[in-house]
């Protein structure tokens, strides 16, 4: 078990910076960060949530929950990313726009509340997918303490668990414009639709899904095993969808895949 080597590593890189602002989100990565940063530093530590349309309205009240029965100082900081045409016209470098708009943001927030470093939920894993956004954060000085330590997803899962906390089988998630092909104009109308769908899908049970958006045609995404209850389900999903404003409704026959959307890249 390499676990309590990783951990105590982790621990010496956060209590190294003195104190830190934690981009939190919600996830098993920021809310483990979270949780071993106010062990470490105390008071020395905050989170913040970016709020902006890109994240559903669901994950912010969870991530609110999550940080209030854990005991975590949260701050929500409103983003204004659709304002901003070049994150709109979603290149395939938008996610690199994305996370410069947002450090700038954080780092202002930890200026004001005079912490010394800001860093976020990046992992080793995370270095083998396309991530633009890991090296638009790392140019703008955010640290990676699971990076740092070697810890990969599947560990950060094991030492959530390890520490009793309730996020550590939590489905990973990624902002609503990830559902948008690249060269698509991101709209509040289309996050919404996207919304919509994928909390609807929640609510009947499927855990770890994504409604991808072609122009007017919905691509579900969900595990293998799970569709078959999708097809059970059609009349019922079908109708659902296109009162939220799908024309078309379909199913991924390659089921759930993280970054489906960069496979054309």
């Amino acid at each position: 078990m390499i676990y309590p080597t990783k951990i105590q590593v982790l621990k010496e890189a956060i209590a190294a910076r003195g104190s830190m602002l934690v981009a939190f989100s919600g996830g098993v990565d920021s809310t483990l960060l979270a949780v071993l940063a106010k062990d470490v530093l105390g008071n020395k530590t905050a989170c913040v949530l970016l709020d902006s349309p890109v994240m559903s309205r669901a994950a912010i009240e969870q991530a609110h929950q999550i940080a209030h029965d854990l005991g975590l100082s949260l701050d929500t900081i409103p983003v204004s990313l659709m304002e901003h045409e070049e994150f709109r016209k979603n290149p395939s470098t938008r996610c690199y726009i994305c996370k410069k708009i947002s450090a700038a943001c954080l780092r202002n927030r930890a200026e004001e509340l005079g912490l010394a470093s800001v860093a976020d939920g990046m992992n080793v894993s995370d270095m083998g997918e396309y991530r633009p956004g890991l090296a638009a954060s790392s140019e703008e000085g955010i640290i990676h303490p699971f990076i740092e330590s070697g810890i990969t997803k599947h560990e950060i899962r094991e030492i959530a668990r390890k520490y009793g906390l309730p996020v550590w089988q939590k489905p990973s998630d990624a902002c609503l414009s990830s559902r948008i092909p690249y060269g698509e104009e991101i709209t509040r109308k289309k996050l919404r639709i996207i919304e919509d769908a994928e909390v609807y899908l929640a609510d009947q049970g499927f855990r770890q899904l994504r409604v991808r958006l072609h122009g007017t045609t919905a691509r579900i995404e969900v595990h293998k095993e799970e569709m078959e209850k999708i097809v059970d389900m059609k009349s019922a999903i079908v109708k659902k969808l296109k009162s939220f404003g799908f024309y078309y409704v379909t199913l991924d026959l390659e089921g759930y895949r993280s970054g489906s959307m960069d496979e054309v890249l």
